[in-house]
């Protein structure tokens, strides 16, 4: 048993060693690329053809920073559910037995008073029947007795013993739940400090793109880009959604629904982003690593990065409405999955290239942008 658990504790170890390599190599690839394209800018070249090809590849390399962030972040999410979960294990192991103990106790003391009264009444009545030579109609009596008595124990024996084998079995996933515990926090601690690397990685490549956003005319082209891309997700989203009996819409919810998020609400729906672009949602500023919940019941069909928002989620609440969510640090949930309402769906994050962390939230009929101030309390 112990070289089975050592053969697959090795196998895991090894797992682990050729995860972290292929992830710090990838790491060292995008750092790389950084570099190099960080060179070319430093050539100060004024060519807008030259400074748009910088812009495209290190957006590039921000949507794959953002997704390696996102995997890391999904990775310690996950790790920190499992240390949940090991840590209510223990918690119930813990008060089984001291239950056990408790009935241990009260069954020793039972056997204790049984082997007493068979000891003081062996020494008077048996003795006495056996030396007096009793009627026969006594002798039974006391045999009858003398059998009870020794039935009691042997039963109280029986649960004794099932009881001890209960204890030790027990203290047996004791001792396993808890090795998964210390397993499980050194994992923590790992992907926390992978999780970091990539942050800090992010926050270069954002520099360098800060640098070729120079003037307001490159700022509100990034955004015009960044709004065609959002359209085009929006028209895929209503070809791919389809129409389920399951799914009613928002049209009664309207009004009664809860926000995704808590939060201060950053920027509201309509209000100027720049120059005529408008927000077609609202942004919810929240703190990095909070909860984001489904609004309402429906199928996730989108969950992916998209450029200027991006971990983004959509889903389809039927009736031609959906919900949109973007800026996530992570997405839990995949496409083709159904989801409830209130359901965790993804982690608040600045993805997208955001400085600050908060959800991009939107509510959608037919693909057209609609106020989620007015269907959420």
């Amino acid at each position: 048993m112990k070289k089975r658990l050592l053969f697959k504790a090795s196998i895991f170890a090894g797992l682990m060693i050729l995860t972290s390599s292929v992830q710090s190599a990838d790491l060292g690839k995008r750092e790389s690329e950084l570099k190099a394209i960080q060179a070319q800018i430093n050539q100060q070249q004024s060519s807008l053809k030259d400074t748009s090809r910088q812009r495209e590849k290190l957006m590039s390399l921000l949507k794959r920073d953002e997704q390696a962030i996102s995997n890391a972040a999904q990775k310690v999410n996950q790790t920190l559910a499992s240390l949940s979960g090991v840590n209510k294990k223990l918690l119930e192991l813990d008060s089984e037995k001291i239950n056990l103990d408790t009935l241990r106790q009260t069954q020793q003391k039972t056997l204790s008073k049984q082997l007493s009264s068979a000891y003081l009444a062996g020494n008077h009545d048996y003795s006495k029947m056996m030396l007096n030579q009793q009627n026969p109609a006594t002798v039974e009596r006391m045999l009858a007795y003398y059998q009870y008595l020794n039935n009691a124990r042997i039963k109280a024996i029986t649960s004794l013993k099932v009881t001890i084998e209960q204890i030790e079995t027990i203290e047996v996933e004791q001792v396993s739940e808890q090795q998964k515990l210390n397993a499980l926090i050194l994992e923590q601690q790992k992907q926390a400090k992978q999780l970091g690397k990539e942050k800090s990685q992010r926050q270069l490549t954002l520099a360098q793109i800060q640098r070729t956003l120079t003037n307001k005319g490159a700022e509100l082209e990034q955004l015009q880009i960044e709004e065609a891309s959002l359209k085009r997700l929006i028209e895929q989203a209503v070809l791919a959604a389809k129409s389920s009996p399951s799914m009613d819409g928002l049209a009664k919810l309207r009004g009664k629904l809860g926000w995704p998020t808590k939060g201060r609400l950053a920027s509201k729906f309509g209000s100027s982003r720049s120059g005529q672009i408008r927000w077609k949602g609202a942004v919810i500023a929240a703190p990095e690593g909070q909860n984001v919940n489904a609004i309402a019941h429906g199928t996730v069909i989108y969950a992916d990065w998209l450029r200027g928002f991006g971990m983004v989620m959509v889903i389809d609440h039927g009736e031609g409405y959906m919900s949109l969510y973007g800026h996530a640090q992570t997405l839990l949930i995949q496409p083709g999955e159904t989801v409830k309402k209130g359901e965790s769906i993804a982690l608040v994050g600045s993805s997208g290239g955001q400085t600050e962390s908060g959800l991009y939230f939107e509510i959608r009929h037919k693909g057209q942008a609609i106020n989620p101030a007015k269907y959420c309390r």
